[in-house]
C-alpha cells in the first residue's frame, strides 16, 4: 500500500523537470494525479505512459496558469468521483533572465500573471475545495535568498508566492490544511540549463555543500513528504531542497 492510496492530487506544470518527477512520485505513493501542461503534449503523454507502466494513474490536462478562466473546471477535473481533491502542488512557473534596465511592461505582466496571479487564485481555490487535513505545496526557488543579476522578476515573483504560503498556512490552519513551500537549488532541468550558462552552472554547483547538481526526483521526494501523513505537523515552512547551496 502507498501512503497516498485513495488520495486525489493536482500538480500544475507536470510534463517536464521537477513537475514530472512530482507526478511520478505522488502516483507511485498511490495518489491519482491530474497534472497540467502548457504546450508540451508529447512530454505530458510520456509522463502519463510512465506512470501507467509503473502501475499508477495520471491524467494530463492542457492549461495556461496565467489564464484564470479555466481554474474552476481544472479543480473539478482533478477531484475524485466524490468531488474530493486532497493535494494541490503549485509548480508551474515561467523563468526570465533580463537586466532590470531591459525589462518591459509586457515582460512584467506576463511573468507575474504566470508566477503570482495564477498561483494566488489557485491557492485560493484549493483552500475552498480541499477537505480538512488537505495539503498545499508550492514550488519556489533558492533565488529568493540567493539573488543574482537578471532575475529580478523571477526572484520577486517567487518571493510573493512564499508570502502567500505563509498567510495561507495561518488562514487554513484551523482546518488542519498544511501549506508549505519547497525551494530547489541547482537542479538538472531544462529550465535550469536554459537560463544558466555553463560557467554559472559550475559556480552554483561549486557553492553547493554536496558538490553536485540535484535531480528532479530528489526535489519530488521532499514534496512527497509534505504531501504525506508524516508532515501533518509542518505548515508555513520553506524546505530548501538545495543540497546545501545555502547553509
Amino acid at each position: 500500500m502507498g501512503v497516498l492510496d485513495g488520495k486525489a492530487a493536482l500538480v500544475t506544470g507536470g510534463s517536464r523537470g521537477i513537475g514530472a518527477a512530482i507526478v511520478r512520485r505522488l502516483a507511485s505513493d498511490g495518489a491519482v494525479v491530474t497534472f497540467t501542461y502548457a504546450s508540451s503534449a508529447d512530454a505530458a503523454d510520456q509522463v502519463v505512459a510512465d506512470v501507467k507502466a509503473a502501475g499508477g494513474e495520471a491524467i494530463a490536462v492542457q492549461a495556461d496558469q496565467s489564464d484564470l478562466s479555466g481554474i474552476d473546471r481544472l479543480f473539478e477535473q482533478a477531484a475524485d468521483p466524490t468531488g474530493t481533491l486532497d493535494i494541490f502542488v503549485c509548480n508551474a512557473a515561467q523563468a526570465m533572465v533580463k537586466p532590470i534596465a531591459e525589462v518591459t511592461v509586457e515582460d512584467y505582466d506576463q511573468l507575474f500573471a504566470t508566477n503570482v496571479k495564477g498561483p494566488y487564485f489557485a491557492i485560493q481555490r484549493a483552500g475552498r475545495v480541499l477537505p480538512d487535513g488537505g495539503r498545499i505545496i508550492a514550488l519556489s526557488t533558492l533565488n529568493t535568498v540567493v539573488p543574482g543579476p537578471g532575475i529580478s522578476l523571477y526572484a520577486a515573483s517567487k518571493a510573493a508566492l512564499e508570502q502567500f504560503v505563509k498567510i495561507a498556512a495561518r488562514e487554513y490552519g484551523p482546518r488542519a490544511i498544511t501549506v508549505n513551500t519547497v525551494s530547489p537549488g541547482a537542479t538538472d532541468t531544462d529550465m535550469f540549463h536554459d537560463h544558466n550558462p555553463p560557467p554559472v552552472q559550475d559556480a552554483l554547483v561549486g557553492i553547493t555543500a554536496l558538490g553536485r547538481m540535484g535531480e528532479p526526483a530528489e526535489v519530488a521526494d521532499v514534496v512527497a513528504f509534505l504531501a504525506g501523513p508524516d508532515a501533518r505537523w509542518m505548515t508555513g515552512q520553506n524546505l530548501r531542497a538545495s543540497g546545501g547551496m545555502l547553509v
